[in-house]
C-alpha cells in the first residue's frame, strides 16, 4: 500500500483531524492507528472501512483505487461528514434539520 500512509494523514489533516482523532473516532488505539500513518503494518478490510468512514471517504479512495484518484469527498463536505460521524440519533437530526434549514436560506438568498 505504497503512500496509503501519506494519504491518511493528509486526509486527516484536511478534516482538522488528529491521528489520536481519528484513531478514538474509528475505535483504534493510538499506536495501531499510527503504524497504518507510518506504513509499518496494513488494516483488515473491517478496519480499513471503519478508517475511511471517519475520514469521510471510501476504502478505494483511501486506496487509490480506480484512475489513481484520492479520496472523493474533499473540502467543507467531507468535514460536515467527518464531523456527523460520533453524533448520536438525536443529535443527526438536529445536524439535519440546521444543514436542511441552511440550505432553503441558500435558496431564499440565491433570488
Amino acid at each position: 500500500m505504497d503512500g496509503f500512509g501519506e494519504r491518511l494523514r493528509a486526509r486527516a489533516q484536511d478534516l482538522g483531524l488528529s491521528d489520536a482523532e481519528v484513531a478514538r473516532r474509528a475505535g483504534l488505539s493510538v499506536n495501531r492507528y499510527g503504524n497504518y500513518v507510518r506504513n509499518t503494518r496494513e488494516p483488515d478490510l473491517a478496519t480499513l472501512v471503519r478508517i475511511a468512514k471517519v475520514l469521510g471517504t471510501t476504502p478505494d479512495g483511501l486506496l487509490q483505487v480506480g484512475q489513481g484518484r484520492g479520496p472523493e469527498a474533499t473540502g467543507a463536505r467531507a468535514a460536515l461528514t467527518a464531523h456527523a460521524h460520533p453524533l448520536n440519533d438525536k443529535g443527526l437530526a438536529i445536524a439535519t434539520a440546521l444543514v436542511s434549514s441552511l440550505t432553503t436560506f441558500d435558496d431564499l438568498t440565491d433570488r
